[in-house]
């Protein structure tokens, strides 16, 4: 049985994707724009949020550390029930009509994501040698000029970190199906489509979907590897 499923999803994953099937296209260009969108977004507040926690001495550091990490596993449930709690109609973000939109889904992304950015970030920045920059900064380098180079230094750690986030939004379901709603045409994106057809009995098409995601995931994977092995082309 299982093996007639995952042989019959794969073929039908062929079938739709050569085929030009709609729906197939829409799921993945909202997957893939949503989670594309969200990771960037997240990578940018929260890279630098990592670099400060890792550079920087302050009361409560180690906390602020642990809380970071713990978030790393924060329910996708949970975001989205808080963020729905916010923008839902008569909350303080109700006028904005975003619950059931793309935009909802990106601002849940982005909460699931930030905290996986700037952990990790502050991992990569950690694990340098503080003395280069420590150095640096007595020869007279500007802060921004020492802040490029240690990011250039730690660049393969912040990479590993927006593919970290952005591995975790592309194959996220409950921030979609809350907040989004799977509506067709509009919000369905991959996952919330995969929960559909298996609640209709459609294991095939379930299955299909899912070879599908996989592969976007892996190519987006194999992306970044590429850019990672450039930079260590000599220049």
């Amino acid at each position: 049985m299982g093996e007639s499923i995952l042989i019959g999803g794969f073929w039908r994953a062929l079938i739709l994707i050569f085929t030009g099937d709609v729906r197939v296209y829409e799921a993945a260009f909202v997957s893939l724009w949503i989670s594309c969108t969200a990771t960037a977004i997240a990578s940018a507040l929260g890279l630098p949020l990592g670099f400060a926690v890792a550079v920087r001495r302050f009361r409560g550091r180690g906390f602020v550390i642990t809380l970071l990490n713990t978030l790393l596993a924060l329910p996708t449930v949970i975001v989205g029930l808080f963020v729905y709690t916010f923008i839902r109609r008569g909350t303080l973000f109700g006028p904005l009509d975003l619950l059931f939109s793309p935009g909802a889904m990106i601002v849940g992304q982005v909460i699931l994501a930030l905290p996986i950015a700037a952990a990790l970030g502050q991992t990569a920045i950690s694990s340098l040698d503080p003395a280069a920059r420590e150095t640096a900064l007595t020869l007279g380098a500007s802060p921004g000029r020492v802040i490029l180079t240690t990011a250039w230094e730690a660049r393969y750690g912040l990479l590993a970190a927006v593919a970290a986030a952005g591995g975790r939004l592309i194959g996220e379901v409950g921030v979609s199906m809350m907040l989004g709603g799977n509506i067709a045409h509009h919000t369905r994106n991959l996952t919330t489509a995969i929960a559909l057809e298996t609640s209709k009995g459609e294991f095939a098409v379930a299955m299909a979907l899912g070879i599908i995601l996989l592969v976007l995931a892996l190519g987006l994977n194999f992306l970044l590897r590429r850019l990672q092995g450039r930079g260590e082309e000599p220049a």
